[in-house]
């Protein structure tokens, strides 16, 4: 019983879709496949800083900071409010915002719309 009811907590906030959806803000859950989560940018004041891959961060490109994701994955990002997605390449590590699952370039945030809000709940995909 309360099993069923930390799943309809977890679907109601928009957390995941279904019981067998792993949530990012758990450091000890492996990464493989699909997560849910939320998602937020940066851009102005890092442009040109070294990101984690040590290549300069460049906030029109399509790149993302992930806690965990090996550097270099590619990874799908669903808004999940108007369904727009684009492909971004882990080069730095964050978001260090509690509750933030992925960092995106302003150049990938403005592909699925979300810079107008700034934090929106994902669907995020790894690729191989």
């Amino acid at each position: 019983m309360k099993r069923k009811l930390f799943i309809i907590l977890l679907m109601w906030f928009g957390l995941c879709e279904s019981a067998g959806a792993k949530i990012l803000d758990r450091p000890d859950i492996g990464i493989a496949g699909v997560y849910w989560g939320r998602a937020s940018y940066y851009g102005r004041y890092f442009h040109g800083k070294k990101t984690a891959s040590g290549e300069r961060f460049d906030m029109h490109k399509l790149t993302a900071a992930h806690r965990q994701l090996p550097l270099g994955t590619k990874v799908r990002v669903t808004n999940l409010e108007n369904g727009q997605s684009v492909i971004v390449v882990i080069n730095d590590r964050g978001p260090y915002v509690r509750g933030r699952n992925i960092d995106l370039s302003k150049g990938a945030a403005q592909k699925i719309g979300m810079v107008k809000k700034g934090v929106v709940k994902v669907k995020i995909e790894k690729l191989d």
